[in-house]
């Protein structure tokens, strides 16, 4: 077991000790770390992720907390959190160079204010540039990758950067292919085991579509958000979209068949805006939510034949816990 003297030798950033994690996920659900480590930059984050795994303890990545459901119990190892040591952003006229614990929407502001056309309709999706990178999200036709030139990461302790892929491309050494909504794969495998620390961007030129018109881009922006506040719980404290959708189906129209948009246990709900979303209504428990995974799961499948999948993260949860969906 790794030592906190131990830490402060090699790691310059902040440590806590005990720290509730409900206080930093987007589900305000989930008990205390036995560490909590801020970063101060990339070099400090790799100097970190060696210390850990040489000790083997576990650690987990924490942006802005969302697509995680954390264990009342809290997470027996350290979580790291990146958001502020790695959220710097500039331009410089070629490209647009982020950490990957900036907030989307802060890169999309951003690059609206740029009058930089190709991320506006991130606009409202919550999360951090990693974890976006790390799935390729996207929405309306267009992916985080689409203008993407360049991932740093941190593989096998060490920093690396990546080049894209231009589509039609054969493979090239380091270098990262895209697909909407699947981990970015290279020729070493799944970039799922490494950890982003940041990424350049390169966007059309100053002229062609999209570019400069910033009055343009703000309007798309402001009816994307404003589209996704009506359709989406962003009231309450809630980790996203629980549930991927099956391909050519809505998880949402699935739940609500079975009768469960807005069916409640203890403080957890299936939305009554869309019902593939969990939300928080104030002091639910990690064990409330797992109750509710199973019971959409068993109702889905047993109406529909579907078994719906997970698409958030379960963090520091023992067997006992993980037997409510697993029986």
């Amino acid at each position: 077991m790794v030592s906190i003297d131990q830490i402060r030798k090699f790691f310059r950033g902040y440590i806590g000790i005990g720290e509730l994690l409900a206080k930093l996920t987007a589900f305000k659900i989930g008990g205390p770390a036995d560490f909590y480590l801020e970063p101060l930059d990339a070099g400090d984050l790799a100097v970190l992720v060696n210390l850990l795994s040489d000790h083997e303890l576990p650690f987990m990545m924490i942006g802005n907390g969302s697509n995680m459901l954390v264990s009342d119990f809290g997470y027996r190892g350290a979580a790291i959190n990146i958001e502020r040591g790695l959220s710097a952003i500039e331009f410089d006229g070629e490209f647009v160079k982020a950490g990957a614990g900036i907030k989307l929407a802060k890169l999309v502001d951003f690059c609206v204010e740029n009058g930089l056309h190709g991320v506006e309709t991130l606009a409202g999706i919550p999360g951090t540039l990693g974890g976006a990178i790390l799935t390729n999200a996207g929405a309306y036709g267009e992916t985080i990758s689409d203008y993407l030139f360049e991932v740093e990461v941190i593989r096998r302790g060490e920093l690396k950067k990546i080049s894209k892929v231009a589509a039609g491309d054969s493979m090239r050494r380091d270098a990262a292919a895209f697909s909407y909504m699947k981990v970015i794969t290279d020729r070493y495998g799944s970039l799922e085991n490494d950890f982003v620390v940041g990424a350049a961007f390169r966007f059309p030129p100053k002229g062609s579509f999209g570019r400069g018109d910033k009055a343009e881009l703000k309007r798309v922006r402001r009816e994307l958000i404003l589209r996704r506040n009506e359709l989406q719980p962003v009231e309450l404290p809630n980790a996203g979209r629980i549930f991927k959708n099956p391909e050519g189906k809505s998880v949402g129209k699935l739940i609500e068949n079975c009768g469960l948009k807005g069916f409640r246990i203890g403080n957890a709900q299936f939305s009554t805006k869309h019902a593939n979303f969990v939300v928080n209504l104030g002091g639910a428990s990690a064990v409330d939510v797992l109750q509710l995974i199973k019971t959409a799961q068993e109702k889905v499948n047993e109406k529909s034949g579907v078994m719906l999948e997970l698409d958030v993260k379960l963090m520091g949860f023992q067997l006992e816990e993980l037997a409510i969906i697993e029986a």
